[in-house]
């Protein structure tokens, strides 16, 4: 009977013992994951406050280093109009910070140009310029949909994606290969109805003859013949000048007209050019984010439908 006791005695020693022991391995496996979960929290706290930087040069060769969040605010406030609804303000938010992410990401010593040639950008004082007393309601308003969509881009595939945009279409954009000669899955052409809304800023120029001859660089004395070859969303792909080939692009760079929706009629010794639609026609119509933003789309569903297959990436 003793021996039982003891044994018992033993046994239950032996039982508390583990049990403490298995407590002390819980506690250390719990402070183990407490700490790992603490140094993966730090980790992206840190690559979330890394802030990137954008190198740009002004069009007076003037160079300058800024922070990607403060350019962006430059170029919303440069490329749309701050009256805009808040919905599209912030998709123009993301087509700009992709398009300057992409741009770095090619070429990390890339300079931006504050131009058309890259995006245009302006500064606060030329903000306060522009609009004068309406700085701090437009500049607010720019601000927050800037800081809506922070460090937001879009991506193809997981790769930042070169997000073209422009002004409003002729109600059909464009796709990228009849433009920019490269082929692009997610910057197929789409309806644009919308921008019918804002009547495509429809269009009337005149030059004489010699004019739009001399434009050209054409040696005829008279034009003799005009003639339009057209797709189906009725933009010009070549212009025949007298038997003179050139591409709708060719034409509109030449001649300095808003798109490739073109048309032309010769009369009295002047030439008559109407255009519908403001812009090369890639990627996201400004007024049409307007017109559907207005319509109650959010600016994400704004993106994903000028840009085709892309996903919004932090």
């Amino acid at each position: 009977m003793k021996k039982i006791i003891v044994f018992l005695f033993v046994l239950s020693l032996l039982v508390i013992s583990y049990k403490e022991k298995e407590s002390v391995l819980e506690i250390k496996d719990v402070n183990v994951k407490e700490e790992r979960k603490k140094k993966e929290e730090k980790i992206v706290k840190e690559v979330n406050n890394k802030v990137q930087k954008v190198n740009i040069v002004y069009k007076d060769n003037t160079k300058e280093t800024l922070n990607l969040e403060d350019y962006v605010v430059g170029v919303v406030a440069c490329e749309m109009p701050a009256s805009f609804n808040i919905e599209a303000l912030k998709a123009m938010a993301v087509a700009a910070r992709t398009f300057a992410l992409y741009k770095i990401e090619h070429n990390k010593n890339y300079r931006l140009s504050t131009t058309t040639k890259d995006q245009c950008y302006i500064t606060k004082e030329q903000m306060k310029k522009n609009w004068g007393n309406s700085f701090n309601k437009n500049y607010n308003r720019v601000l927050k949909s800037v800081n809506a969509t922070k460090n937001e881009r879009m991506t193809y595939n997981d790769k930042t994606i070169i997000s073209f945009y422009f002004s409003i279409s002729n109600g059909y954009t464009e796709n990228c290969e009849d433009v920019f000669s490269q082929k692009l899955p997610y910057l197929r052409s789409v309806d644009s109805h919308w921008d019918k809304d804002y009547s495509y800023k429809e269009k009337t120029i005149k030059l004489s003859e010699s004019e739009f001859l001399k434009e050209l660089d054409l040696k005829d004395n008279k034009v003799n013949s005009i003639k339009i070859k057209k797709d189906k969303k009725n933009r010009a792909r070549y212009v025949y000048i007298n038997n003179n080939k050139f591409t709708g692009t060719k034409v509109r760079s030449l001649l300095h007209l808003r798109s490739t929706d073109i048309s032309i009629t010769n009369k009295n010794g002047y030439i008559y050019i109407t255009t519908k639609g403001y812009g090369h026609g890639v990627g996201m119509s400004q007024y049409g984010a307007q017109s559907m933003a207005k319509e109650g789309y959010k600016y994400d569903e704004i993106l994903k439908y000028y840009y085709k297959g892309i996903e919004l990436s932090a």
